[in-house]
């Protein structure tokens, strides 16, 4: 079982991603999203991490916050 909270940085590292905040930053400026796109269908996602983030928000789970996190920062483009 997962005790750890999940956070942003765990949520990096779980997708294979580099976890300290520069790079989060850097990952979230570059990978804007149009505002009908769904994260997880986004082209840049491996199979493997577009399914993570499929299966952790249908389930509702303590991922699935920090996984809405991360959408709205890749959506911040978007709402303007």
């Amino acid at each position: 079982m997962f005790e750890q909270q999940p956070t942003l940085e765990l949520l990096f590292e779980q997708l294979g991603l580099s976890a300290d905040e520069a790079a989060i930053e850097t990952f979230v400026k570059e990978h804007q999203l149009n505002a009908d796109q769904k994260l997880h269908e986004a082209v840049f996602w491996s199979a493997g991490q577009r399914d993570f983030l499929k299966s952790h928000i249908e389930k509702d789970d303590e991922w699935a916050i920090v996984i809405d996190e991360l959408n709205q920062q890749l959506h911040v483009d978007s709402t303007h």
